[in-house]
């Protein structure tokens, strides 16, 4: 029996060590006031409590993220969402001014969520959708890789060992997929690379199912076409990444 209990103190330990490992987050939501002339736009994020310097580099990473998709009027520099809600609405103004009997509303949507943590990594995907006027609105997805040993956000390719290596490896991958020949022209099959030459996509993150490779309408394919996302597992990339997956 005390060898018994023994095992399960040691087994609590090793689990709260783990736990403890993990950031501590609350949902953040902004929402735009309720008025006739106002454009409807709501935020919703997760925010680091702990008072880290990983944890102030994560909210700030996604509070310029946000700022970032909503600025519209150019006179405004937003140091904080409030002011990109602003600016946004400053947008839509400008435009009824210009076309008064417009009918159509403005509208942005911003929605975050840890998609994965490790004791090494934690990603933030960051879904936004807006609509200015047109024929449709415009959808992205933005995937925030933080380094929390180090405390700094990565850039994509700082995710491998060699990102030519592995860009050759996804390409594989890629032709798959999508069941593309070895040999064969990438866009004969409707696909838009530049040069007809596989290239990865700007926004890779990780996640419970696998290091996520998203190209954005527009980027690879027709809009018709919608996100083309490649998923590839912690196993298989086990050589190409800087990182072992401790999920």
């Amino acid at each position: 029996m005390k060898i018994g209990f023994a095992y399960l103190l040691i087994a609590l330990l090793l689990w709260n060590c783990e736990k403890d490992n993990r950031l501590t987050f609350e949902p953040f939501e902004l929402i735009s006031e309720n008025c006739i002339n106002c454009p409807k736009v709501t935020i919703h994020i997760p925010k680091a409590l702990d008072d880290t310097p990983i944890s102030h580099i994560i909210n700030t990473s996604v509070q310029e993220e946000v700022i970032s998709l909503l600025i519209y009027d150019d006179e405004v520099e937003a140091s904080n969402m409030e002011e990109a809600i602003q600016s946004f609405k400053n947008g839509y103004l400008e435009l009824k001014k210009m076309y008064p009997d417009e009918p159509v509303g403005w509208e942005a949507d911003v929605d975050g969520k840890v998609t994965y943590e490790d004791k090494n990594i934690l990603t933030i995907q960051v879904n936004s959708y807006s609509f200015t006027g047109g024929a449709h609105g415009f959808s992205s997805t933005r995937f925030l890789n933080f380094d929390k040993i180090k405390e700094v956000e990565m850039e994509p390719m700082e995710i491998f060992k060699d990102p030519l290596e592995f860009q050759s490896f996804a390409e594989r991958k890629f032709r798959d997929q999508e069941k593309i020949p070895a040999s064969g022209s990438l866009n004969a099959t409707g696909f838009m690379f530049e040069g007809d030459e596989f290239y990865l996509p700007k926004n890779i993150g990780f996640t419970q199912e696998g290091l996520q490779l998203f190209y954005e309408q527009y980027e690879i394919a027709s809009y018709a076409d919608g996100p083309i996302v490649l998923t590839l597992s912690y196993k298989e990339l086990e050589p190409y990444l800087k990182f072992k997956q401790e999920l």
